[in-house]
């Protein structure tokens, strides 16, 4: 599809970037669909649809010719989900692009957390892995024989995060009721994350976490 050693990274929206990459390291086909989506900062679009080798990604290619911004115009963004794969170098990247002010670090801790939902403790434990991850609260990822996993129920949610890999998740029962989601954890993480697989980190955002026996605000974020 494309190959190149000069890719640009260009914010469309605040969290991560896209790939830009020059038109000349296009090797597939891109027959022009018409007009695309206007952006305030980027100009008027042209879309494209990408062909090669008897596939076709109607949409899947967009240019922004006559950009306000010079260093645009020769520049072509393939969608992310329509390519097969995408590589940095010989490995290869999944969800998105990495964003290159993003940190992953992973801590073990002799601190006590414990989680409570509804009032119900559902994990406790005194060697937790803390996981601080640009832009996001603290994360408490906890040994699975530490966690009320009787109170788990298996998930069909799975997400990916091109940092940590694939999660699964579970919903939790509590007083009843089922609060669905609120667990997950990474069986085999990529390297930025792997001191934390198997282990279960919660949604702080959506039950109580208590540090050394003291309740922590609940964070907000984007999820």
């Amino acid at each position: 599809m494309a190959d190149t050693t000069s890719p640009s990274l260009v914010w469309e929206i605040p969290y991560y970037p896209a790939y830009y990459l020059p038109v000349s390291d296009v090797r597939a086909e891109l027959v022009e669909d018409g007009p695309g989506d206007h952006s305030p900062s980027r100009g008027d679009a042209t879309a494209y649809t990408v062909q090669v080798d008897g596939a076709r990604a109607p949409g899947a290619a967009v240019r922004y010719k006559d950009s306000p911004v010079e260093e645009l115009r020769d520049l072509v963004r393939l969608d992310w989900d329509a390519m097969d794969s995408w590589f940095e170098e010989d490995e290869e990247v999944f969800v998105h692009p990495r964003n290159p002010y993003t940190r992953v670090d992973v801590l073990a801790s002799s601190r006590t957390v414990r989680i409570e939902v509804d009032g119900v403790t559902v994990a406790e434990s005194s060697s937790p892995k803390l996981l601080f991850e640009t832009g996001l609260p603290v994360r408490y990822y906890l040994p699975k024989p530490h966690v009320r996993m009787d109170l788990l129920e298996p998930s069909d949610t799975v997400t990916g995060c091109p940092y940590k890999g694939t999660a699964e998740y579970w919903s939790i029962r509590a007083n009843g009721e089922v609060h669905k989601d609120l667990a997950w954890s990474y069986r085999t993480p990529l390297d930025e994350g792997r001191k934390v697989a198997g282990l279960v980190c919660f949604y702080s955002e959506k039950l109580d976490v208590f540090v050394d026996g003291v309740r922590q605000e609940r964070p907000t974020s984007p999820f």
